[in-house]
């Protein structure tokens, strides 16, 4: 035991020093609050109008299914490296993350995962269109304000 006494001091000390430094920043900074100081800032610009609207989800799970694309490469890379030494349980361990993953991707493209484009929106949205194109956009440009055309 004694000899995480001195990991034990540290930790008490680092914890001390954090809540005085917090103590005494409340207690000796000044508070003197303007519109201006609590105005949003963005790089020195003034907002003009209020924010965008909100990316669509599926913009977010085309993230994920890249970070599951990277996950299955980390994991897949020992395996290809040096896979006599790792022998048939990686083999099998392997595939079965393989089977979990492929799954999982067919489930994302099964809901829709990969048709966010502006021709699958619209075809989801006009289903006697035999194009799948409607006459109007309906993809709506946001953050344009300010950038050259």
């Amino acid at each position: 035991m004694g000899q995480y006494l001195p990991i034990l001091a540290l930790t008490v000390l680092a914890i001390l020093f954090a809540l005085l430094s917090l103590i005494a920043s409340r207690l000796l900074a000044p508070n003197r609050p303007s519109s201006a100081k609590e105005a949003p800032y963005e790089c020195g610009i003034v907002p003009s109008r209020e924010p965008p609207e909100r990316f669509p989800v599926s913009f977010y799970v085309i993230a994920m299914l890249f970070i599951m694309f990277d996950i299955e490469i980390i994991f897949a890379y020992p395996y290809a490296v040096d896979r006599e030494f790792l022998g048939s349980f990686a083999f099998f361990e392997m595939l079965a993350f393989s089977a979990v993953f492929f799954v999982a991707f067919v489930y994302m493209v099964a809901r829709g995962a990969l048709e966010w484009g502006p021709i699958m929106r619209s075809a989801k949205l006009d289903p006697q269109s035999s194009t799948g194109v409607q006459a109007s956009g309906t993809v709506r440009v946001v953050g344009r304000e300010g950038r050259a055309a």
